[in-house]
């Protein structure tokens, strides 16, 4: 009997993610998902597990936060068959933008949407590759709804659980999913 495509892929991420001790900073365990991207199998099998999670939600667009959730979202998008806008940090975008700024673990950051990307009232899911503090998904969450749209949920491949992420993101939309948490 063939196992479900996340539990695949849940398996072939575990087996490819890289820890890295003390980076960026004392204390911190860095878990780093590039290993998978050299992996084609394990890619693709992500990619099956993510449409799996929101093949039946009502998503419309998918929104990829720089530069981790692009390598997902877009073939999420691409197999949901919905737009994929990316949000980038400040100063990548052309034309008019709307941005916001906020505070990450270790400093601040400013990201942005190009305006009119993100149709009136759309059900965007947002994609990223780590939910941590949940800071930053946060700030995207926040730029959507400026944009006028909704945010339908949140995906990750990993869940830092300990920081609780996904407490934060909760009061946003009761509707993350992610495939590993660490």
């Amino acid at each position: 009997m063939e196992e479900p495509n996340i539990e695949i892929a849940v398996k072939k991420l575990t087996a490819a993610i890289k820890e890295y001790p003390n980076y960026p900073i004392e204390g911190v365990v860095f878990k780093d998902m590039m290993p998978a991207l050299a992996q084609p199998e394990t890619c693709n099998s992500i990619i099956d597990a993510l449409f799996e999670q929101w093949k039946n939600e009502s998503i419309q667009v998918v929104c990829g936060i720089e530069s981790r959730g692009f390598f997902f979202g877009l073939p999420l998008a691409l197999k949901l068959g919905v737009p994929f806008v990316p949000i980038r940090k400040m100063g990548k975008l052309p034309g008019k933008t709307i941005e916001i700024s906020y505070d990450l673990e270790y400093g601040s950051a400013c990201i942005e949407v190009q305006a009119q990307s993100l149709p009136p009232n759309a059900n965007v899911l947002i994609h990223d590759d780590l939910l941590a503090t949940g800071g930053t998904a946060l700030a995207a969450a926040h730029l959507v709804q400026i944009a006028g749209a909704k945010v339908a949920g949140f995906s990750f491949l990993l869940n830092l659980e300990a920081l609780q992420g996904k407490n934060r993101l909760d009061a946003i939309a009761q509707n993350t999913k992610y495939l590993i948490d660490c």
